[in-house]
């Protein structure tokens, strides 16, 4: 038979794992009832403290650092904001950190909480593995992946299914008769970069889309290289009909080149954008989105510590991510890659020869907030 749990206890009393540590550790700051329930639930199940954990309990700081790739990226901002609710509920101080999607400002971070004593880190880790990275894993300091993973660490991790998630995008687009698509990707340096795009070469080969690498832009999950990206691929010779952008940031900059060029979503070009921000409920047309949880990344991931904490090696979780159907994905245009009938050369009658040309009517794409967005 296994060895009872916190998760175990938590769910006994019906109370949160970071409530029942907060418990059994003796935090003030629980009700009268959660005791009662906790206690109860621990003699019931017979759980028994891990010793180590207690002695490791007595020097704690109650404190942990959680490292972010891009404060400014909401996805990463609701995660940190959720964490640092989740870690308040437990008793525990946050040092809030920004790496900036760099590997140099990440480590001096990291070395910063290592001097302070951070109980445990949160991190949406940079690079393939820093010195200081594999510190924090010599040190035992627990340690929580968020979003990306490193191979080669054995580091539980909260992550989410983005070769679903982007796989459902292409098939939606593929039903909708787009067939050259093009992919904003990201860096190939994390994790998520590489799935992302991993998934949507994969998914273009089965669904028979075509296979043009030139259809692929590697950025930066910057807005800035959303930019650059939808410039490059809509400026191809055969450009494609929708583009996916790998993350918020990038599909940001992707709607401004749209907007810049009054090219008219989804009469023109179709988007699908990743994580569902605010944002991109209130644009005009609502962006179609791979949707997934920062909320419960960022619940999860301090939940895992907590556990840590008790003695516990708690598993790695892999959230849902899933296809938003809303207004920026629409039926594919007529291939600009195809050219028009030739015209038919007919001479006008003399009496209309004069006439000026009839007025084509215009639609205008409406994404009045993107600016205000990027400002």
């Amino acid at each position: 038979m296994r060895p009872v749990t916190l998760q175990d206890v938590a769910k006994f009393a019906g109370v949160s794992v970071a409530t029942a540590s907060r418990v059994l550790s003796g935090h003030p700051s629980t009700s009268v009832d959660a005791r009662t329930r906790v206690a109860e639930a621990a003699t019931e199940l017979g759980f028994r403290p891990n010793a180590q954990a207690r002695a490791l309990r007595k020097t704690r700081t109650e404190s942990i650092g959680v490292v972010v790739s891009d404060i400014r990226n909401p996805f990463f901002a609701e995660i940190a904001h959720t964490a640092e609710q989740t870690a308040g509920g437990a008793g525990l101080a946050i040092i809030l950190c920004n790496a900036n999607e760099s590997t140099q400002q990440q480590d001096r971070y990291i070395d910063l909480l290592i001097a302070h004593r951070a109980d445990g880190i949160v991190i949406a880790p940079q690079g393939d593995g820093s010195g200081a990275l594999r510190e924090i894993v010599r040190l035992g300091i627990p340690t929580v992946f968020v979003d990306r993973t490193i191979d080669g660490f054995d580091v539980p991790s909260i992550t989410s299914d983005s070769l679903g998630g982007i796989a459902q995008a292409v098939e939606h687009l593929v039903n909708l008769g787009h067939h050259r698509i093009g992919c904003i990707a990201g860096p190939q340096s994390t994790s998520t970069g590489r799935e992302r795009l991993v998934a949507f070469s994969d998914a273009v080969k089965k669904h028979g889309a075509d296979q043009d690498t030139a259809l692929v832009y590697e950025g930066d999950f910057q807005v800035a290289s959303g930019v650059a990206g939808a410039r490059r691929l809509l400026d191809l010779a055969c450009p494609p009909t929708a583009l996916i952008a790998a993350d918020s940031l990038m599909t940001l900059g992707a709607l401004h080149v749209c907007q810049d060029r009054a090219i008219s979503i989804p009469d023109e070009l179709s988007i699908v954008g990743y994580d569902d921000i605010e944002a991109f409920r209130l644009i005009d047309p609502p962006v179609t989105v791979v949707a997934h949880d920062p909320a419960r990344t960022g619940e999860l991931a301090v939940e895992l510590l907590t556990r840590m904490f008790d003695g516990e090696t708690p598993e790695s979780v892999v959230l849902d991510a899933h296809l938003v159907v809303r207004g920026s994905t629409g039926p594919a245009p007529l291939r600009r890659d195809v050219p028009a009938p030739a015209a038919l050369e007919l001479e006008a009658p003399s009496n209309v020869r004069d006439l000026p040309p009839p007025q084509l009517p215009v639609h205008p794409m409406h994404v009045d907030d993107v600016a205000r967005l990027l400002s």
